[in-house]
């Protein structure tokens, strides 16, 4: 097999006519999911556990198997004796460092290559791969193939890296031109980044992690909050496979059509999950409330939703927190109530865990505390 050689972009034989279905239904889903977005009060609480969950499933799309709980877990203080478990949770813990910190520049400058290298910087900070040319354009041949194996049994090949500066700025030119239909253009962007594999590691991350820049970069939504990690992992083998198909111009309209499903289903699921966090906000509200009588009581749920696993003694330093006993017994008040579950109990220096369990067995889709 030999390096790729991919065309550059605007890709030409695009079914268009065709593809006005897909198209149809997924500009309409997303108008919709930010539609959502515009109506969370606190969006950067409410929507925080979301964004974890992206990083975890992000990154366990490119093999790691720390989950949410781990991650919040490792936050509030558990020791994780595995090396390989710290590592996979550091990855997701970059991963969110990196969407965090691309929000915060989207604010100030349009996304450019400068920011992509800054981004990757961050993603492999401490990390596997952080001495493969972290925050730089690769200058070596990657390949893609089954662990453990050579180039010879390589899957896919990607360009050579003499001709990775000139395929990345015309990459970046298309980014921000004018296409016919902006969501089109989003599925050539990550496909085509896939393909050039600018990086030695981190491609498939930072590949995702441009999908929600770039909705908020056009206008398709108000914030850069899209998580699509949870579609494209539970249809991974589809997705390989069609990424890996593209080699002409007929094999980039399934790939589209398959990308624009995926950006459809993923809204109409982004806003269920954001609905029932914007509900259970609500009403535990209300019950914190009545159990508490206490001003602190919303701050402090604030806080539980920032961080839904999490140790008491790192709620006592915040300043919209009362003292130290006033802050222990709204916990002890929520723990009575089942609205708190205890994950450790506090024994000798190891502080107590608690959880907020319905949020996180929202965020992880399914029971867990």
């Amino acid at each position: 097999m030999k390096p790729a050689v991919p065309g550059k972009l605007p890709r030409s034989g695009l079914a268009w006519e065709r593809l006005i279905p897909e198209i149809g239904a997924a500009n309409r889903a997303l108008a919709h999911y930010d539609g959502v977005l515009r109506a969370i009060p606190n969006p950067e609480i409410l929507l925080s556990p979301l964004t974890t969950q992206e990083a975890v499933l992000s990154s366990r799309i490119e093999g790691t198997r720390a989950t949410f709980g781990d991650v919040l877990k490792f936050e509030a203080g558990e020791e994780v004796p595995e090396e390989q478990k710290r590592l996979d949770i550091q990855e997701i813990v970059n991963y969110r460092r990196a969407l965090h910190a691309a929000e915060a520049a989207l604010q100030r400058r349009p996304f450019n290559l400068n920011l992509l290298r800054e981004l990757h910087e961050i993603l492999l900070d401490s990390v596997r791969g952080r001495d493969k040319g972290r925050g730089r354009f690769r200058t070596v041949q990657n390949f893609i193939a089954p662990p453990g194996s050579g180039i010879e049994q390589a899957l896919f090949i990607p360009p050579e890296p003499t001709r990775v500066m000139e395929y990345m700025d015309n990459w970046e030119k298309y980014y921000h031109a004018d296409e016919r239909d902006a969501l089109v253009q989003l599925s050539i962007v990550h496909a085509q980044f896939e393909i050039i594999h600018p990086f030695v590691d981190g491609n498939g991350r930072l590949g995702r992690m441009v999908v929600p820049l770039f909705l908020f970069e056009k206008g398709i939504l108000s914030r850069p909050t899209f998580y699509l990690s949870s579609y494209l992992e539970g249809h991974r083998g589809e997705y390989y496979a069609l990424l890996r198909g593209l080699d002409g111009p007929e094999s980039w309209n399934p790939w589209v059509a398959f990308f624009l499903r995926a950006l459809a289903e993923q809204a109409r699921a982004n806003i269920d999950k954001a609905h029932g966090i914007l509900e259970l906000y609500e009403r535990l509200k209300r019950e914190a409330l009545s159990l508490t009588h206490s001003q602190y009581a919303i701050p402090l749920l604030d806080h539980l939703f920032r961080q839904p696993i999490f140790a008491p003694r790192n709620l006592f330093d915040h300043e919209d927190m009362p003292s130290k006993p006033m802050v222990m017994q709204l916990i002890r008040r929520l723990r009575a109530a089942g609205i708190l579950a205890v994950l450790r109990e506090a024994k000798g220096r190891r502080g107590q865990i608690l959880a907020l369990s319905e949020l996180v067995n929202l965020s992880e889709g399914r029971k867990v505390v």
